[in-house]
Protein backbone atom coordinates (compact mmCIF):
# COMPACT_ATOMS: atom_id res chain seq x y z
CA UNK A 1 0.00 0.00 0.00
CA UNK A 2 1.12 3.53 -0.78
CA UNK A 3 -0.14 6.58 1.07
CA UNK A 4 -1.33 9.54 -0.96
CA UNK A 5 -2.42 13.10 -0.29
CA UNK A 6 -5.27 14.60 -2.26
CA UNK A 7 -5.29 18.39 -2.35
CA UNK A 8 -8.58 20.04 -3.26
CA UNK A 9 -8.50 23.42 -4.95
CA UNK A 10 -10.43 26.32 -3.43
CA UNK A 11 -12.23 24.42 -0.67
CA UNK A 12 -13.54 26.12 2.48
CA UNK A 13 -12.36 29.59 1.50
CA UNK A 14 -14.99 32.01 2.68
CA UNK A 15 -18.54 30.88 1.98
CA UNK A 16 -17.78 29.06 -1.28
CA UNK A 17 -17.07 25.37 -1.87
CA UNK A 18 -17.75 24.35 1.71
CA UNK A 19 -17.32 20.76 2.83
CA UNK A 20 -16.91 19.31 6.29
CA UNK A 21 -13.84 17.21 6.85
CA UNK A 22 -15.98 14.34 8.17
CA UNK A 23 -17.87 14.35 4.85
CA UNK A 24 -14.61 14.45 2.89
CA UNK A 25 -13.26 11.49 4.89
CA UNK A 26 -16.49 9.57 4.32
CA UNK A 27 -16.45 10.17 0.57
CA UNK A 28 -12.82 9.08 0.21
CA UNK A 29 -13.41 6.04 2.43
CA UNK A 30 -16.45 5.03 0.34
CA UNK A 31 -14.17 4.98 -2.70
CA UNK A 32 -12.40 2.06 -1.04
CA UNK A 33 -9.36 3.85 0.34
CA UNK A 34 -7.77 2.90 3.66
CA UNK A 35 -6.65 4.91 6.68
CA UNK A 36 -8.35 8.11 5.51
CA UNK A 37 -7.66 11.26 7.47
CA UNK A 38 -7.82 14.97 6.82
CA UNK A 39 -5.36 17.70 7.64
CA UNK A 40 -6.67 21.18 8.47
CA UNK A 41 -9.95 22.45 6.98
CA UNK A 42 -8.55 23.40 3.58
CA UNK A 43 -9.21 20.24 1.61
CA UNK A 44 -6.23 18.00 2.38
CA UNK A 45 -7.01 14.31 2.69
CA UNK A 46 -4.48 11.51 3.21
CA UNK A 47 -5.32 7.90 2.36
CA UNK A 48 -3.87 4.54 1.45
CA UNK A 49 -4.29 2.91 -1.96
CA UNK A 50 -2.76 0.08 -3.95
CA UNK A 51 0.91 0.31 -4.89
CA UNK A 52 0.04 0.44 -8.59
CA UNK A 53 -2.68 3.11 -8.26
CA UNK A 54 -2.55 5.88 -10.85
CA UNK A 55 -2.57 9.33 -9.15
CA UNK A 56 -4.53 10.83 -12.05
CA UNK A 57 -7.25 8.23 -11.70
CA UNK A 58 -7.31 8.67 -7.93
CA UNK A 59 -7.75 12.43 -8.36
CA UNK A 60 -10.49 11.97 -10.95
CA UNK A 61 -12.33 9.47 -8.74
CA UNK A 62 -12.29 11.84 -5.78
CA UNK A 63 -13.32 14.79 -7.96
CA UNK A 64 -16.28 12.85 -9.43
CA UNK A 65 -17.38 11.52 -6.03
CA UNK A 66 -17.28 15.04 -4.57
CA UNK A 67 -19.37 16.36 -7.46
CA UNK A 68 -21.89 13.53 -7.11
CA UNK A 69 -22.21 13.57 -3.33
CA UNK A 70 -21.61 17.15 -2.30
CA UNK A 71 -22.19 19.33 -5.37
CA UNK A 72 -18.54 20.45 -5.23
CA UNK A 73 -16.82 20.49 -8.59
CA UNK A 74 -13.22 21.33 -7.75
CA UNK A 75 -9.85 20.33 -9.12
CA UNK A 76 -8.10 17.60 -7.14
CA UNK A 77 -4.35 16.99 -7.23
CA UNK A 78 -2.95 13.74 -5.82
CA UNK A 79 0.66 13.14 -4.80
CA UNK A 80 2.16 9.99 -3.34
CA UNK A 81 4.11 9.88 -0.11
CA UNK A 82 7.40 9.33 -2.00
CA UNK A 83 6.64 12.33 -4.24
CA UNK A 84 5.95 14.54 -1.22
CA UNK A 85 9.11 13.31 0.51
CA UNK A 86 11.12 14.22 -2.58
CA UNK A 87 9.49 17.65 -2.70
CA UNK A 88 10.31 18.40 0.93
CA UNK A 89 13.92 17.36 0.38
CA UNK A 90 14.36 19.47 -2.73
CA UNK A 91 13.05 22.93 -1.87
CA UNK A 92 15.76 25.38 -2.98
CA UNK A 93 14.39 28.12 -0.71
CA UNK A 94 13.85 26.18 2.54
CA UNK A 95 17.26 26.65 4.12
CA UNK A 96 17.28 30.43 3.81
CA UNK A 97 13.71 31.17 4.89
CA UNK A 98 12.59 30.45 8.45
CA UNK A 99 9.06 31.82 7.84
CA UNK A 100 7.12 28.84 6.47
CA UNK A 101 4.18 30.94 5.27
CA UNK A 102 6.46 32.66 2.75
CA UNK A 103 7.43 29.30 1.26
CA UNK A 104 4.80 27.47 -0.77
CA UNK A 105 4.38 24.71 -3.27
CA UNK A 106 1.95 24.99 -6.15
CA UNK A 107 0.59 21.57 -7.12
CA UNK A 108 -0.39 21.52 -10.78
CA UNK A 109 -3.04 19.20 -12.20
CA UNK A 110 -0.69 18.34 -15.06
CA UNK A 111 2.63 19.50 -16.46
CA UNK A 112 2.15 22.76 -18.37
CA UNK A 113 3.12 23.31 -21.98
CA UNK A 114 6.82 24.09 -22.36
CA UNK A 115 6.22 27.46 -24.06
CA UNK A 116 4.15 28.60 -21.09
CA UNK A 117 6.90 27.49 -18.69
CA UNK A 118 9.51 29.33 -20.75
CA UNK A 119 7.43 32.52 -20.67
CA UNK A 120 6.72 32.43 -16.95
CA UNK A 121 8.03 35.48 -15.10
CA UNK A 122 7.36 37.23 -11.82
CA UNK A 123 5.45 40.49 -12.33
CA UNK A 124 7.64 43.59 -12.29
CA UNK A 125 8.24 45.09 -8.86
CA UNK A 126 7.61 41.83 -7.01
CA UNK A 127 10.25 39.89 -5.11
CA UNK A 128 8.75 36.41 -5.58
CA UNK A 129 10.93 33.54 -6.74
CA UNK A 130 9.92 30.21 -8.28
CA UNK A 131 11.49 27.01 -9.44
CA UNK A 132 9.88 23.93 -10.95
CA UNK A 133 10.43 20.67 -9.11
CA UNK A 134 11.78 17.68 -11.02
CA UNK A 135 8.22 16.38 -11.39
CA UNK A 136 7.36 19.20 -13.81
CA UNK A 137 3.97 19.50 -12.11
CA UNK A 138 4.99 21.10 -8.84
CA UNK A 139 6.44 24.57 -8.34
CA UNK A 140 8.43 25.82 -5.35
CA UNK A 141 7.48 29.40 -4.50
CA UNK A 142 9.15 31.95 -2.26
CA UNK A 143 7.32 35.18 -1.44
CA UNK A 144 9.62 37.29 0.80
CA UNK A 145 7.00 40.07 0.88
CA UNK A 146 4.06 37.69 1.41
CA UNK A 147 1.79 35.72 -0.89
CA UNK A 148 -1.53 37.45 -0.29
CA UNK A 149 -1.00 40.54 -2.41
CA UNK A 150 1.05 39.05 -5.21
CA UNK A 151 -0.14 39.26 -8.81
CA UNK A 152 1.86 36.14 -9.68
CA UNK A 153 -0.96 33.82 -10.76
CA UNK A 154 0.51 30.48 -11.84
CA UNK A 155 -2.80 28.95 -12.83
CA UNK A 156 -3.62 31.71 -15.29
CA UNK A 157 -0.08 32.00 -16.67
CA UNK A 158 0.48 28.25 -17.06
CA UNK A 159 -3.02 27.36 -18.23
CA UNK A 160 -3.47 24.44 -15.82
CA UNK A 161 -5.45 24.01 -12.62
CA UNK A 162 -3.39 24.33 -9.47
CA UNK A 163 -3.65 24.58 -5.73
CA UNK A 164 -1.08 26.04 -3.37
CA UNK A 165 -0.05 24.98 0.11
CA UNK A 166 2.37 26.64 2.50
CA UNK A 167 5.57 24.88 3.50
CA UNK A 168 4.29 23.84 6.92
CA UNK A 169 1.34 22.05 5.30
CA UNK A 170 3.54 20.41 2.64
CA UNK A 171 5.89 19.07 5.30
CA UNK A 172 2.95 17.83 7.40
CA UNK A 173 1.42 16.04 4.40
CA UNK A 174 4.77 14.45 3.60
CA UNK A 175 4.97 13.20 7.17
CA UNK A 176 1.38 11.89 7.12
CA UNK A 177 2.01 9.97 3.89
CA UNK A 178 5.19 8.31 5.12
CA UNK A 179 4.68 4.56 5.47
CA UNK A 180 6.39 3.13 8.55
Amino acid sequence: MVRYAALLRGVNLGSHNRIGMADLRRIVTELGHDEVRTYLQSGNVVFGAADDADPGRLADGIRRALADQSTLDVAVMVRSGPELAKLTGGNPYASGQPDEVKLLVAFLAEPPESDRVAGLAVPGGETAEFRFADTGRDVYLHFPDGYGRSRFNLEKRLGVASTTRNWKTVRALAELTTVD
